[in-house]
């Protein structure tokens, strides 16, 4: 049973979706958008989210946790110095999610997953 077990599997291993996950969100910092599925567009919301939130904190060890988890420093650097003010006013849901259809080939569910 699946009882208070949150967040899809992907039918992949934890450290290659933390991978999968890890990278779409440097993919998002760093770009300000990109399309995925659906179902990863909704999962990695999350992790971009706390990302942001981290770079609201802006303290040394905040900064360090955001290093420990994406992957370039570069956008560490631009999301503590520039995405992270931008969103000071905002208390949560700094990511969009918007449907762009059915992917042409296996016809799976895409979206946009951008910042606001």
């Amino acid at each position: 049973m699946r009882h208070k077990v949150s967040g899809r599997r992907f039918d992949m291993p934890t450290a290659q979706r933390m991978a999968m996950f890890r990278n779409l969100t440097t993919d998002v910092l760093r770009h300000g958008a990109v399309e995925t599925t659906q179902a990863r567009a909704k999962e990695t919301r999350r992790f971009v989210d706390r990302m942001i939130t981290l770079g609201k904190r802006g303290t040394l060890h905040a900064r360090r946790q955001a290093l420990a988890f994406i992957y370039d420093p570069e956008v560490v650097e631009a999301l503590f110095d520039e995405i992270a003010p931008r969103y000071q006013e905002r208390q949560g849901g700094y990511t969009r999610v918007t449907t762009l259809g059915r992917r042409h080939g296996d016809a799976s569910l895409m979206a946009r997953l951008e910042l606001v």
